[in-house]
């Protein structure tokens, strides 16, 4: 493990630096550098990559690097898999995907290896990751990084494979899409990293979408709750249970592009509200359907019954409406993403004989958008001025769920650049004026 031997205080720039040894070498701070597929995604890149690494470790740097599969390996190893076999078992699929991440650690390591460093590559196992038994949306159980350490005490820069794991008795497993940010924000806690740095292709976390809104704003910084609500409504930069993991482990999270040196967004446990702001990010969910039961015997029991089931077939229930009663009876949607739908309503139809209803429909083409803001817990008025800029688009809000932090409308897809532009300008994100003004009707 390393030894911190001082701190030392930089009175240029305001910067207590911890500064470690290991073996005779003294390093400034331990880092671990997530790079996804973009970043490494032809031989330019990985060679760009490598050369940023070793930037890092000229610096006085300690850097673990975490890596994703190269551009659209992965997409195209499924389409390859489903031209075989439309429904190809799990533990397959996991064996299958492996291999583009085990690919770019192996070409990243040799680019170092090119440029006069020395690095090791780790697979998923080789890295002490044991997971749960879940092929495909495994979760980590453990972390031995003894491997890992090992390699760092050496001197080396290590290379470790995203996405992967293995079980107690051996199994290959996957963590599911985005599952590198995970790999990476666990590794930094496990190993204690000092940074957690996530390069991606854009400059940071932005107030919503840049490619609707031209002038999104680049958050300098942004709260785990935030980025957590964030990531769970939409927003791909960063995987939710990789916030997840940086929340609980209090991991120092920064995302930044891998393509420029711009400052990135600090992800921490406190961010101050940049210039006021109530609402800090607007994010949206294409993978949304929704599911109508109606008729269904208004009766204690019933619909723990009914979600129950819907859990044990490992179907994710988002928002849950229920409308009013007449007859004994009652209505009541609930929204699941897209490839959850056709289960869901398997499950429905299964369990009929037992919760026996009138009609089950779904409705897709449908977005969720949602606006995020620790600032919106002491500000009457914002989820009414959320419903007032969607409906002056014209558009119908057919379901609303709301926490402390946001506020999620489930509308028609069709007009989705239009609400979310519409909404960036309502709460003052255009600008580095706040807009927005809280009245007293509401308190979300």
């Amino acid at each position: 493990m390393h030894v911190m031997l001082d701190t030392l205080f930089n009175p240029g720039c305001g910067l207590a630096v911890c500064l470690y040894q290991v073996g005779s070498e003294e390093v400034l701070a331990l880092y671990v550098m997530k790079f996804g597929g973009s970043s490494v995604g032809d031989i330019e890149r990985m060679q760009r990559v490598a050369k940023r690494i070793i930037e890092k470790q000229d610096e006085g740097h300690q850097c673990v690097v975490v890596v994703s599969a190269m551009g659209d390996t992965t997409d195209d190893l499924i389409d390859q898999a489903r031209l075989l076999n439309p429904n190809p078992p799990a533990r397959e699929m996991d064996m299958l995907m492996t291999v583009g991440e085990q690919i770019s650690i192996a070409m990243l390591s040799m680019a170092i290896h090119q440029q006069g460093r020395e690095a090791v590559s780790f697979t998923g196992w080789q890295a002490g990751f044991e997971t749960e038994a879940d092929h495909g949306r495994a979760r980590i159980v453990d972390i031995r990084p003894a491997k890992v350490q090992h390699a760092l005490d050496a001197g080396k820069i290590v290379i470790v494979a995203g996405f992967q794991g293995t079980t107690a008795d051996g199994e290959i497993t996957t963590f599911g899409r985005g599952g590198s940010d995970t790999t990476a924000v666990a590794l930094a806690a496990a190993i204690q990293a000092d940074t957690c740095e996530i390069y991606t292709d854009v400059d940071g976390i932005y107030s919503t979408d840049p490619r609707i809104v031209k002038c999104a704003r680049k958050l300098n910084e942004i709260s785990y709750d935030e980025m957590l609500e964030l990531a769970n409504l939409g927003a791909a930069v960063l995987h939710p249970r990789a916030v997840e993991y940086a929340k609980h482990n209090n991991v120092r999270l920064v995302v930044r592009s891998s393509f420029n040196y711009n400052e990135g967004t600090v992800v921490k446990e406190e961010a101050s509200m940049e210039q006021g702001a109530v609402v800090s990010g607007i994010a949206y969910d294409k993978n949304v359907a929704r599911i109508t039961i109606r008729g269904v015997n208004d009766l204690p029991g019933v619909l723990a019954k009914m979600f129950g089931e819907l859990a044990s077939a490992k179907i994710d229930v988002d928002i849950i409406v229920q409308s009013g009663v007449m007859n004994g009876k009652a209505d009541f949607s609930f929204t699941v993403s897209l490839e959850d739908r056709l289960g869901a309503l398997n499950v429905i139809e299964n369990i009929g004989g037992e919760l026996p209803y009138d009609e089950v429909t779904s409705e897709v083409d449908l977005v969720k958008v949602s606006i995020v803001g620790a600032g919106m817990v002491s500000h009457p008025g914002v989820a009414a001025q959320m419903f007032k800029a969607i409906s002056d688009q014209g558009v119908s809000i057919k379901m609303v769920s709301t926490s402390e932090i946001k506020v999620s409308c489930v509308i028609e897809a069709g007009r989705l650049n239009d609400v979310v532009s519409a909404l960036h300008t309502a709460y003052g994100l255009d600008t580095e004026e706040q807009a927005f003004v809280g009245g007293p009707q509401d308190r979300r």
